[in-house]
């Protein structure tokens, strides 16, 4: 994956980076749709975490069959990634966590240019900080370095993931003295993300949630309005069943900042 154009499924869960590292719960992005597929959505999340699972396994089997194969190491870390979203207890995701690391530290051991492994061993750190929440601020500055390291070979992996992150990251941790939270970093990389991938709705939709908490009515207005142009042709691209669990939650969020901007104009 060069470019990291999957779905959201896949960014969705890289939130949880962030968020989940204790404070808001984190659900930053990376929703199992694109590994599992949609068309069984319905039936409830039993099916999803029944699917994560398989595709775990399939995943460590491929890796485990040629552990020098960079591309199965950092798939094992994705993989990863959307099971622990689905761990029944803090213990299970811990142990799919520490999994998905190992796969991706292997994978920058052979190449230590892949972007998707410094990307997804940042979402399996912050995978590891949901489920050890005494040691997340521990944890944090490591998860930085390696969404950075992302960021520095493949801006634009996962629709500008990297950045993205980042600003989820700057966003919701504490902020100085106790960790790394900055209003003026998440702004800048949740505008980069938007710059470098306006039509990939995760993108425009954290920047405006942003907007909204802190208060900044203008900037909101003008990014809800690129935003309800373009949704029209969003659809068209990233259509499909690998993209209805996405949808729903986009339109969950859209609905929320409609509502924000109409109590704005009274």
């Amino acid at each position: 994956m060069a470019t990291g154009n999957s779905s959201t499924a896949e960014t969705r869960r890289v939130l949880p980076v962030a968020r989940a590292l204790c404070w808001i719960g984190f659900g930053l992005g990376v929703s199992t749709v694109a590994m599992l597929g949609a068309a069984e959505m319905d039936t409830g999340p039993a099916v999803f975490a029944r699917r994560a699972e398989q595709a775990f396994e399939q995943a460590r089997d491929r890796f485990q069959a040629n552990t020098n194969d960079v591309t199965a190491a950092w798939k094992l870390g994705q993989a990863a990634l959307a099971w622990a979203d689905f761990a029944k207890n803090n213990a299970q995701r811990e142990e799919i966590a520490r999994a998905g690391m190992a796969a991706c530290r292997r994978a920058l051991t052979l190449a230590p240019d892949s972007a998707a492994a410094h990307f997804y061993l940042g979402t399996n750190l912050g995978q590891l900080a949901r489920a050890r929440k005494l040691e997340a601020l521990s944890l944090i500055k490591e998860i930085e370095r390696q969404f950075e390291a992302a960021r520095v070979l493949d801006e634009q992996f996962n629709q500008a993931g990297p950045d993205r992150c980042l600003g989820l990251l700057y966003l919701d941790a504490p902020g100085w003295p106790a960790s790394l939270g900055s209003r003026h970093k998440a702004r800048e990389h949740l505008e980069r993300a938007v710059a470098l991938s306006p039509g990939f709705p995760e993108n425009r939709l954290s920047l405006m949630e942003a907007y909204v908490r802190w208060k900044d009515s203008r900037q909101l207005r003008l990014q809800a309005e690129a935003y309800e142009k373009g949704l029209n042709e969003t659809r068209q691209r990233f259509t499909g069943e690998a993209w209805e669990f996405d949808w729903q939650d986009w339109n969950t969020r859209w609905n929320r900042l409609l509502d924000q901007l109409r109590r704005l104009r009274k």
